[in-house]
């Protein structure tokens, strides 16, 4: 019972919309500002850089500590571990905190692929950030960064260390799932991409 339990915990604390709560304090109605999106970029432009940044190591750490936690409780469960792992980032798409309506989940995946596939989430932090800082767009730089964490994922996936490849169905899995989620709650931004009316971050 104890990977279910987990499961719930992850999608539960993915679900804290910490952009929310962040404006509430100060008054302002995040979905109103900017791209009305409720993550770290959209934070940094209602709230500043400073607590957009803290928004963003919120979102990660809130994917990554459940997956952390499974790792650690679950040795040997990587179906477990993986579906852990997709539900903190579920909970960060459709929290049932704030009314199912949720952000784009790219820190929270990030988060999560640190903790199951390290070298998949480094990767992935490396892509966004170079992309964002080159074309001056997150989505840019999140929609590569989750394209570059699945690619990453499959090649790792088939080394001998730190995991055992019987875990590659499940990281791949995982990862596949998490990212046609990514690119579905990007669809607005893939529109504006391609009409080049996309906001700058």
């Amino acid at each position: 019972m104890l990977g279910p339990a987990l499961v719930l915990v992850a999608y539960l604390l993915g679900s804290i919309s910490f952009g929310l709560v962040a404006a509430r304090r100060r008054g302002i109605d995040l979905r109103s500002v900017g791209s009305g999106n409720i993550g770290a970029t959209n934070v940094g432009r209602a709230l500043g850089k400073r607590t957009g940044a803290v928004v963003l190591l919120l979102d990660a750490l809130k994917g990554a500590l459940p997956a952390l936690a499974a790792r650690l409780l679950l040795p040997g469960q990587a179906p477990w571990i993986a579906g852990v792992a997709a539900a903190a980032v579920v909970g960060h798409l459709f929290p049932i905190w704030h009314g199912f309506r949720g952000g784009k989940g790219v820190a929270t995946t990030a988060g999560v692929m640190l903790a199951v596939v390290p070298i998949a989430g480094a990767l992935m932090a490396i892509t966004y950030v170079a992309l964002k800082k080159l074309t001056k767009r997150s989505s840019v730089g999140s929609l590569a960064g989750t394209v570059v964490a699945l690619a990453a994922t499959a090649v790792a996936s088939s080394a001998p260390w730190p995991d055992p490849p019987s875990t590659r169905p499940a990281w791949i899995a995982m990862a596949a799932a998490i990212a046609v989620l990514v690119f579905a709650r990007h669809t607005s931004n893939i529109r504006r991409l391609l009409r080049g009316e996309e906001l700058e971050s």
